[in-house]
């Protein structure tokens, strides 16, 4: 999906709040989970996120969704990462 796609899409599914996240080559984050509803669009990058046993990968153009207070992990890519991200 291309960005101006995406960012139109957003409030049309109620994610009011948008914001760019960047993270380190080859970072990560232990497990943890959010107190709001996530959808991101990946613009640059790679990063996989596990959901207990499941795990996948997404790269640019690619799409996440997490609902709220759901655990899981992520691990960047040797290039980083940065998404745009909607959240409710």
């Amino acid at each position: 999906m291309q960005r101006e796609e995406f960012l139109a899409l957003l409030p049309r599914e109620g994610f009011n709040e948008v914001v760019t996240v960047t993270r380190e080559p080859n970072g990560s984050l232990d497990v943890h989970a959010h107190s709001f509803e996530a959808k991101a669009l990946i613009v640059q990058g790679s990063l996989r996120i596990r959901c207990g046993s499941e795990a996948r990968e997404y790269g640019v153009g690619d799409i996440f969704h997490l609902p709220t207070n759901i655990e899981h992990e992520e691990d960047y890519g040797p290039d980083g990462v940065s998404y745009l991200v909607g959240r409710k």
